[in-house]
């Protein structure tokens, strides 16, 4: 699929003394050379208050062949705990394009909130569109808002990765609709409780269908995201039947499913790819020929702490520095699987103690570029000494794009 394909890329970018020359073989591949270039030009180049030079702007003569080593380079920004504006969600979008990243994976739904309008369904929008953790007036998107975000995206060659939690984290979706919750615990068990959607209902399988239906309309690209993680209380055999249920729904949408790395234990599709975050069993999906994104928590996970000081993020995973982010392969995280099992990488920023976009661009920088030139870059081209000099000199680009980010110690700032 074009989605996973590593051909968008830069097969020249030459800068002489009278001309810049850019081919690649596709507009994405031409798009992210123009990010390299705008990131060789000064950092005055980003201020919108006139101060081009009478001499003009200089870039060193130079040529670079190159091409990304994931075909997924993404984040992911949770608005379910805490709602994100259009805008807001657009700047981070922006971020994430400058860095030559292509994926953005929303998380729309969640126990706290749910952020899509579903025509069929609306009391999920407006019942528990509502809420947001802590309180709050929350919000959600029109299915034109969705549009809008996805639009902006596809501008800057980024795809949107929708995710709509089920079946539990879906404490929203039981507020708007009781009926699709067990009246009976899962599998007898008289200590369980599961307040989520109901494995084993035809009114759940109804609602998931319209959902599905509705956001695949929506997302011009190949993925929906069930989540399907922290389900302990359903019996196995229950959790696995929900799962290919779901696989089976996406499918008739002609999209991709994804799921957390939980679902591992369902009969999955070698389209199906897995997203890692905890543990190794993400490894049992590779005997179905699904592939693995890579979102390790203690190296990726952009809402854990930098150290035991900062103010925003939680710990349960350690202390998350740039340097962590950035020394680590993929290739090499789990016995047994190589790159020909790996997709790409995703760094994810959960929202519990993130509420608004300029705490996002606090936890997002300056880890989100080094775990995009690690997604981009092979390790054998990569040295942290480098990168912590280059960066250092974004500080200045950042402060003239009004983006906040945590200036960490490992970093020698201008």
């Amino acid at each position: 699929m074009k989605s996973l394909s590593v051909t968008s890329l830069v097969l020249v970018a030459a800068v002489t003394a009278d001309s810049v020359h850019l081919a690649a073989r596709t507009n994405a591949g031409l798009f992210h050379g123009v990010q390299t270039l705008r990131q060789l030009l000064p950092f005055e180049v980003e201020s919108d208050m006139n101060v081009r030079p009478a001499t003009g702007w200089r870039i060193p003569a130079l040529t670079i062949v190159d091409r990304p080593r994931y075909a997924w380079r993404g984040a992911m920004l949770d608005v379910a705990r805490h709602f994100f504006t259009v805008d807001e969600v657009k700047q981070v979008i922006d971020i994430v394009a400058l860095y030559k990243l292509n994926t953005l994976h929303l998380h729309l739904t969640d126990d706290q909130g749910w952020r899509i309008e579903i025509k069929s369904r609306p009391k999920l929008a407006s019942v528990s569109g509502a809420s947001q953790m802590g309180g709050g007036v929350g919000g959600f998107y029109t299915q034109d808002d969705f549009r809008e975000i996805v639009r902006y995206a596809a501008e800057r060659f980024v795809t949107i990765v929708p995710e709509i939690e089920m079946p539990g984290h879906s404490s929203s979706v039981v507020n708007a609709y009781p009926e699709v919750h067990c009246t009976t615990r899962p599998g007898g068990n008289p200590d369980s409780t599961f307040y989520g959607i109901c494995p084993d209902s035809a009114e759940s399988f109804r609602l998931v269908d319209d959902v599905v239906r509705e956001v695949s309309a929506l997302s011009p690209g190949p993925y929906i995201h069930i989540g399907a993680d922290e389900v302990s209380v359903l019996p196995p055999e229950q959790f696995v039947r929900f799962v290919e249920r779901a696989q089976d729904i996406v499918t008739k949408y002609n999209k991709r499913m994804i799921g957390w790395e939980e679902i591992f234990r369902a009969r999955l599709l070698p389209t199906t790819l897995v997203q890692l975050w905890r543990t190794d069993s993400a490894r049992g999906a590779l005997s179905y020929g699904s592939k693995l994104i890579m979102s390790p928590a203690p190296k990726v996970y952009l809402d854990m702490k930098y150290t035991p000081n900062t103010e925003l993020g939680l710990d349960w995973s350690g202390f998350v520095e740039p340097r962590t982010s950035y020394e680590w392969d993929p290739a090499t995280y789990l016995p047994g699987v190589t790159d020909a099992n790996i997709v790409g990488v995703e760094a994810p920023l959960w929202t519990e103690t993130v509420r608004n976009v300029t705490a996002a661009e606090y936890m997002i920088l300056p880890r989100l570029p080094a775990i995009a030139e690690l997604a981009w870059t092979p390790p054998a081209a990569r040295r942290w000494d480098d990168f912590r000099e280059r960066i250092a000199e974004h500080a200045p680009r950042w402060r003239l794009m009004g983006i906040n980010y945590y200036p960490s110690a490992q970093i020698r700032w201008r």
